[in-house]
């Protein structure tokens, strides 16, 4: 037992340095993921300074201060022009004091280490060390810690760029609502006002819902009970035209119906399902949509007994061909896997004149995904 005794738990001071180094930098992260701004700078700036060990430090963006901690504040109004001058070099350079003299005599900073923080190699801003002696690990540091920095930074711009792939993806689907559907089930329901006003009008608002829910912008996912919702709609807009000739059949586990999904990623499908699987068949036919819950997963299935399609031309779609002028399956496949990983794109099963069948697999909970 007598490795209870050992003193401290992390070891070596060299280990308990590196725990705080690393504990540090993790306190920053947060932060500086939501990009260089007045409040990502103040909260990291102290943290910043405790790494270098520095009298004072600064985070400008390119023009002027957003942040200092330290002291020597009567340098802070250099913080700016070491900025321009910082984003002019584009590398770390070392600043004498007569560059940025303060007019006190007893000052004891005399160079400035500014070093550029950049993402995709574009300089945002600086990151500023003041020091009494400008060594070449101190120089060393900055620039390291300034990498650092600019990772965590580009970390957050690649998120806004895939939240700006992914709200163009929507636009691109919502884009691909027919028109003919609009036409179509607006002259369905002036079909009842006369003979069947109460019908004409639950069909209005399912319209209104239906269309509601496809162009709206609530963020970037939304829950499998919502997204069904609105296919309910869909379907039962398009059998007040179809008649007879559309049957539908849901079979919904209760267990999957908060799972978080991308929006609209259903509802493309089934209407893909509709208008190319079963509206080119005089005799129309059938869709069914399963949803079931499989441990640690929800699988949902779309298939319909409609005219199929060469499954050639289905690699093809999925693979990227613009050619083919279907956004609608690519779309939805491409923001399954950047969501959820390439693991869960989806898995389309067809033969001309045998129907066809897609499967999406979800997690039923993935880090960062919710409504």
């Amino acid at each position: 037992m007598s490795w209870w005794r050992r003193r401290g738990h992390l070891g070596t001071e060299v280990d308990r340095a590196t725990f705080r180094t690393l504990h540090t930098a993790s306190l920053m992260t947060s932060a500086l993921r939501d990009g260089l701004t007045l409040t990502s700078a103040g909260e990291s700036v102290r943290h910043l300074r405790s790494l270098v060990a520095a009298p004072a430090v600064a985070l400008t963006d390119t023009e002027s201060l957003l942040a200092w901690d330290g002291g020597a504040v009567q340098h802070e109004q250099h913080a700016a022009q070491l900025a321009r001058e910082g984003v002019a070099d584009g590398s770390t350079t070392v600043r004498d004091h007569r560059e940025f003299r303060c007019g006190d005599p007893a000052c004891d900073i005399r160079h400035a280490v500014v070093s550029p923080l950049t993402v995709d190699d574009r300089v945002v801003g600086t990151l500023q060390v003041f020091t009494g002696r400008a060594s070449a690990v101190l120089v060393r540091a900055t620039t390291e810690l300034a990498g650092w920095v600019s990772g965590q930074l580009e970390l957050d711009e690649l998120d806004a760029s895939r939240s700006r792939l992914m709200e163009a993806e929507v636009r691109a689907l919502r884009a691909q609502i027919s028109p003919h559907f609009v036409y179509n089930s607006l002259t369905a329901i002036a079909s009842f006002v006369r003979t069947d006003p109460d019908r004409a009008r639950d069909l209005l608002l399912d319209f209104a819902d239906f269309t509601r829910y496809s162009f709206r912008r609530l963020g970037d996912y939304t829950t499998l009970a919502e997204e069904l919702q609105s296919i309910e709609r869909y379907l039962v807009l398009e059998q007040a035209r179809f008649g007879d000739r559309l049957g539908v059949t849901l079979r919904i586990a209760p267990e999957v119906l908060p799972v978080t999904i991308p929006v609209l990623s259903l509802q493309p499908l089934v209407e893909n399902a509709v208008r190319h699987g079963l509206a080119p068949r005089p005799e129309g036919g059938s869709v069914q949509i399963l949803a079931r819950d499989l441990d640690r997963e929800a699988v949902i299935t779309i298939e319909d007994d409609g005219v199929g399609e060469d499954p050639e031309r289905i690699r093809r779609v999925l693979a990227g061909d613009a050619s083919l002028d279907s956004v609608g399956l690519f779309n939805v496949d491409e923001r399954l896997r950047s969501t959820f990983g390439e693991g869960y794109g989806l898995m389309v099963e067809t033969a001309p004149g045998a129907g066809t069948k897609v499967t999406v697999r979800v997690p039923k909970y993935a880090h960062g995904v919710h409504p």
